[in-house]
């Protein structure tokens, strides 16, 4: 399970007040949920034997297989980390420094559905392996992307100057711009990173 949720996505989701990270992974054998406020990492890796059990300590009227438990599930959380919320479901959390329980109330066959992901924080081998190493891969992809671009902006401009030196002109004057200066570029970039980190 945890190697398949390697290959999902991170989905930002409200819950109430809240915004997460999130990523989930399901299986007729059980599923693994990793959630994250990026203060801490919580997860939670359950197998058929403990959805049974809390099944039945949550709903005690409904009688269903496992597999189908696993299938609703799967089929309220997709739309959750999808940005699509559906008013016949609803979802709440708690979260402390031990854990963290995303609750889940919805219906299902016309009668009263609820379940409860019960996280504890997440091993700092897994964060590692979820989180940082693809950050910091993403981070140096796009520090190469934004040093590619500014070489490729960089030999425009000079290649622009070079057609004005000689006599070529615009025909549209909207299409003027000003040279690209890598500094204020890197400069204005790192002031918005710095507000967004803050």
């Amino acid at each position: 399970l945890e190697s398949s949720l390697l290959t999902q996505p991170w989905a930002s989701v409200c819950i109430g007040e809240s915004t997460f990270l999130a990523k989930v992974c399901f299986r007729d054998t059980g599923y693994i949920l990793l959630v994250s406020n990026l203060s801490g990492v919580w997860y939670e890796s359950a197998g058929t034997e403990t959805v049974g059990q809390r099944s039945k300590e949550l709903n005690k009227r409904l009688t269903v297989q496992v597999s189908s438990f696993l299938h609703r599930l799967r089929n309220l959380m997709c739309p959750l980390l999808a940005g699509q919320l559906d008013t016949a479901t609803s979802f709440s959390c708690h979260h402390t420094a031990g854990g963290f329980t995303l609750h889940v109330k919805s219906e299902l066959s016309g009668l009263p559905f609820y379940w409860d992901f019960c996280c504890c924080p997440a091993p700092m081998e897994m964060v590692s392996r979820h989180l940082v190493r693809p950050l910091i891969w993403m981070s140096l992809a796009l520090q190469y992307k934004v040093q590619e671009l500014t070489s490729l902006l960089l030999k425009k401009d000079a290649e622009i100057e070079d057609y004005r030196e000689n006599g070529a002109s615009l025909s549209r004057d909207r299409l003027w711009t000003e040279p690209f200066q890598e500094e204020r570029f890197q400069q204005n970039f790192m002031a918005e990173v710095r507000s967004r980190a803050t």
